[in-house]
């Protein structure tokens, strides 16, 4: 499926040396704070120009307007929008681990999420079109380059993605405060499966947890009753990750 393109902003060196790194074409031009010419910022200037990308000197005043208040490290760029060039059927023919959110609204949020995700090795998250945070510039910024390398595909019906991913063996896991079942006692190296998680104040919708295979919890040995949704995404992930690699070293 082909890509389609539009204007996109990229705030700050992560998201600037992503795009660089997996697509330079796509950079239209690229500002720097003129009054930031520290020696990380003249290093990025190099890779920038020796890409073939235009770099221009801008004042900081310029650079806040572009990005709306949001914070941009003194380097800002214009570029080609891409739209994920995989339709959900093709994941579903993987192995691995995908990381569903269900009403997850804020873009900060979204962006912590697509970088542990890709760091742990999810393959995509999954979220639906409506009442989800969109892929924004602060969502891309705080992704710290994930966005560029890990697809964040929204889907019209949850529900019916989960249980698309169910009939081809993926086990959906829901998060829940009051589920009985500790997540640590999941079995997840052996099989494919679905990490889902909900809003804050709202959690997962009626329907979705339903549709799941299993509720359950991380373990809360403190005063608070819950995790922040990336907080608790990142320890999914790497507990996942984790007892893959324990798996492959008993293995070999």
């Amino acid at each position: 499926m082909a890509s389609s393109f539009s204007q996109q902003v990229l705030l700050g060196f992560h998201a600037v040396r992503a795009r660089l790194r997996t697509e330079a074409s796509s950079i239209q031009s690229v500002l720097i704070d003129r009054d930031r010419q520290d020696a990380r910022l003249k290093a990025l200037t190099v890779e920038l120009q020796a890409a073939g990308c235009s770099v221009s000197l801008e004042s900081g005043r310029q650079l806040d307007r572009l990005a709306k208040g949001q914070r941009h490290q003194g380097v800002l760029a214009l570029a080609d929008y891409r739209e994920p060039s995989l339709r959900y059927d093709d994941l579903l023919d993987g192995q691995g681990f995908m990381v569903f959110l269900d009403g997850v609204t804020d873009p900060h949020n979204l962006g912590a999420v697509l970088r542990t995700a890709e760091a742990s090795g999810a393959r995509a998250v999954v979220a639906p079109k409506d009442h989800s945070a969109p892929l924004n510039e602060v969502a891309v910024r705080v992704s710290a380059g994930a966005s560029e390398t890990l697809p964040y595909m929204q889907v019209t019906n949850l529900v019916r993605a989960i249980e698309q991913a169910q009939d081809k063996g993926y086990w959906a896991l829901a998060f829940a405060d009051e589920a009985g079942h500790s997540f640590y006692d999941q079995n997840l190296a052996d099989q494919p499966h679905l990490l889902i998680f909900g809003s804050e104040d709202k959690g997962i919708r009626r329907l979705v947890r339903e549709q799941a295979d299993a509720l359950v919890s991380l373990p809360m040995m403190g005063s608070v009753s819950s995790l922040n949704v990336s907080v608790a995404c990142g320890v999914a992930c790497y507990e996942t990750l984790r007892q893959r690699q324990v798996k492959r070293v008993n293995a070999g």
